[in-house]
This record gives structure tokens, C-alpha cells and sequence, in this order.
């Protein structure tokens, strides 16, 4: 055997240049790191559930366990019928009748299905409309995917509702597709029935696909109400909707999602076929997962408690609301879903040019780790993410911490 005297680098592949996903980035690598070294950190950072003490309901748990014999092997690759007819029949009970449950795709979580919808759909230079800020594994799994994400403003001041016309303004031929998040992580804005709309327009007239991320359909406060955007496309655009039983149902690591595909599929036969095809390379979703939806799907809805008025989750977000906004320097909109609060820094008292050090700096002298807005594709260094999961006591405690460390970047200026 002959060998090489040169030493060899082994790289990864230039695929992942463009590819991010900060949310478990390198603020969370030195979090373990300081937690190896008998640190307590607060982790503010990721919509875990159930290290917050928010536990599945037992009926889908009993419901899981009871079908673990039947689940010993792989099932159909768009997953088990009774799941698929579960969410056939809920899409329908919500307005949407040309649902078929051959357009189901169950998957492992949402986050499976939109990489694998991203890689059947986008050629080399295609380009996604993504909002700003975005859950960034939509703008990643657009890159790795070989295409470009574009970026669409969302207003701040109009409550965090995309901009129509700033959507307009970025179409161009190469545009194949719109994403919506609805309720929106990192924001926690529901958009508007007129918003909703307005997208749909757009989106028939420039022929876009619409994909929609719904998996906080369920986690809205304060009388919000969710459109499913499937209902009002119809048969106008093809609409793929991804949901699952994550956040609402508390069972993040079950890894339970569903894609549903509406609207004109005959025009989407092809498209379809690319999705099966990949459906069938990855075998199977995690089939323990599967038997759990049809329980969820059905019956009490355990998170309406949770949401509504007195509920651990409505609580939790109007004291986190509350006491970030009595931080000098630092305002938050009211979050109408889903599970964080997207706080803004005012760039006169905290001129910040790298939002990831700055949480880095609260991480290392405050033990409070938060994501950085630009870790949501957000083009300023001026917001961050914080959960609304722990505690109000454990809430107090971070937002205490953080509300130091930013008087103590006062007192350095």
C-alpha cells in the first residue's frame, strides 16, 4: 500500500455554503460547552416543548403504545392510512373538499417534508419567496436545494403582515413559489384574512405555488383567527400545506408532520410524482409517530385550555410581553401565535453590527441564551427570538438577566 505523504483536508461539500441554521448554531455549541463546565443556562432558544414541562396528552400516548405491535415494519411511504384519512377528514371539516387522501404525505415532522418538497420542486437558480424574518430552514433547505431565496418584507409596524407589493417587486421568471408561515415563527404574527388574500392574488397571477407552513395553526391567543390559505386558494393555486403534531400536541420528538397538496393537482401530476418518488427513497415517516395522528386529530383539544384566557401559554407570552417592554431601548409586538416574541433593540441606544456576538456576550455573562434575528434571515442586527415556554417564574429570571445586561451596554457606551 502506497500513502500519500501530502496530508489531506477533508471539507464539506460547497452545497452547504450558503446553508444556516443558527437557531442550533454555534451560541448553542458554547452553551453545552459552559453547561459541561457545571454552568446553568436558561435556554430561551428553541420551541422544545416538553422540557417545560408540557406533556402530550395521554390519549395520544395510549393510542402510540397500543399500536406498537403494528408498527414493527415499514408502512406505504406516504405514510399509514388511518393518519392520512384523519387528516383528509380534519382539512375537510375546515372547508377544504378537493383534498385527496393520495395527496397526503405523512413525514417526520414538518421539517422532512419541506426539505423533501424543495428538492422535488427547485432547479439550479429557481428562486423561493421566503418572509423576512423566516424560520430559516425554509431559506436553507431552498439553498441546498440549488436554488435562490428571496426574500419578502414583513411590517413590523402593521403588526409583522407581509407587504404585497414588496412581494410583487421580487417576482421575476425564475420565480416558481411562494412560503407563507402562518402563524409566524419568529414573529408571532397571524396575517390577516385581507393579507391572506392578497397573497393568493399574487400568487394566481404570476402562476407561484403556494407552500404554507401551518404547524402553529392551533396556537392562537386573544380571539386570532387562523384561515387555512388551501381554503382560500381552492382551485385556483396549487397549494401544499405543511402541518403536524409538534407544538400543538406537545410531541416534538414523535416527529409526526403532513403535507397536503390542493388546488389544481392535475397541473401537478408530474410534481407529485417527484414527491412519491422521494417519499419512497426515504422509506417511510417514523411509524410509531403515525398512529399517534388520528388520536390528536380527533376529539378534545387539549391546547385551547392552554391559549386561553388564565392558560399556561396566554400567561407565559403577556408577562414575557410585559416585562420586555419595560426594558429602556427595547419594544416587542404583542405575539397573536404560535410560541415566541421577537423583541426589537433600538439601534440609537444599542448600536449593535453583530446581533450573534451580542447574544453570545448575554450568553457567556448571563447564562440566557436567545437566538439572534439575523439568524432568522432578518437583514438588521437589531431583534432577537425568545421563547415564551418556561415558567413565569423562570421568565422573570432571563428577561431580569437580560434587562442587566443591556444596562450594562449603556453603561460601556
Amino acid at each position: 500500500m502506497t500513502i500519500s505523504a501530502q496530508p489531506v483536508s477533508y471539507r464539506q461539500s460547497a452545497k452547504l455554503q450558503h446553508v444556516r441554521y443558527d437557531v442550533r448554531g454555534p451560541n448553542l455549541v458554547e452553551a453545552q460547552r459552559m453547561e459541561a463546565e457545571g454552568h446553568k443556562v436558561l435556554r430561551l432558544n428553541i420551541g422544545n416543548t416538553a422540557p417545560f414541562g408540557f406533556e402530550a396528552p395521554e390519549a395520544i400516548v395510549q393510542d402510540m403504545v397500543t399500536s406498537l405491535p403494528d408498527a414493527q415494519g415499514y408502512s406505504d411511504s406516504r405514510g399509514i392510512h388511518s393518519a392520512r384519512k384523519a387528516v383528509q377528514q380534519y382539512y375537510q371539516s375546515h372547508g377544504i373538499l378537493d383534498l385527496d387522501i393520495d395527496h397526503i404525505f405523512i413525514g417526520n415532522g414538518v421539517s422532512e417534508l419541506i426539505t423533501l418538497v424543495l428538492q422535488a420542486l427547485v432547479d439550479d437558480g429557481d428562486e423561493i419567496l421566503i418572509p423576512a424574518p423566516d424560520y430559516p430552514l425554509w431559506t436553507g433547505a431552498v439553498s441546498l436545494s440549488g436554488g435562490r431565496a428571496v426574500h419578502y418584507a414583513c411590517d413590523e409596524g402593521s403588526g409583522w403582515n407581509p407587504d404585497p407589493e414588496d412581494i410583487r417587486s421580487r417576482i421575476t421568471p425564475r420565480t416558481k413559489a411562494l412560503v407563507v408561515i402562518n402563524p409566524n415563527n419568529p414573529t408571532g404574527a397571524v396575517y390577516s384574512e385581507e393579507t391572506l388574500r392578497a397573497l393568493v392574488q399574487i400568487a394566481a397571477e404570476h402562476r407561484l405555488i403556494l407552500l404554507t407552513d401551518e404547524i402553529y395553526e392551533k396556537i392562537v391567543f386573544d380571539g386570532a383567527q387562523h384561515r387555512h390559505l388551501a381554503a382560500l386558494a381552492g382551485d385556483d393555486v396549487l397549494t401544499l400545506t405543511f402541518s403536524g403534531l409538534s407544538k400543538a400536541y406537545r410531541v416534538c420528538g414523535y416527529r409526526s408532520g403532513w403535507l397536503a397538496i390542493t388546488g389544481p393537482v392535475q397541473r401537478a401530476e408530474n410534481l407529485i410524482e417527484g414527491i412519491t418518488l422521494l417519499s419512497n427513497m426515504r422509506m417511510c415517516a417514523n411509524v410509531p409517530g403515525q398512529y399517534a395522528i388520528q388520536a390528536a386529530l380527533g376529539g378534545y383539544q387539549s391546547i385551547d385550555a392552554l391559549v386561553a384566557e388564565g392558560g399556561r401559554l396566554r400567561e407565559q407570552r403577556d408577562f414575557a410581553y410585559r416585562q420586555l417592554n419595560e426594558i429602556p431601548g427595547v419594544s416587542c409586538n404583542q405575539a397573536a401565535g404560535a410560541l415566541y416574541l421577537f423583541p426589537r433593540l433600538d439601534p440609537e441606544m444599542y448600536p449593535i453590527t453583530d446581533d450573534a456576538a451580542w447574544a453570545l456576550g448575554l450568553l457567556r455573562e448571563k447564562k440566557v441564551l436567545v437566538s439572534h434575528g439575523t439568524g432568522f434571515n432578518w437583514p438588521h442586527a437589531d431583534h432577537f427570538r425568545l421563547v415564551t415556554l418556561p415558567s413565569v417564574d423562570v421568565l422573570d429570571d432571563a428577561i431580569g438577566r437580560i434587562a442587566e445586561y443591556l444596562e450594562d451596554l449603556r453603561a460601556r457606551r
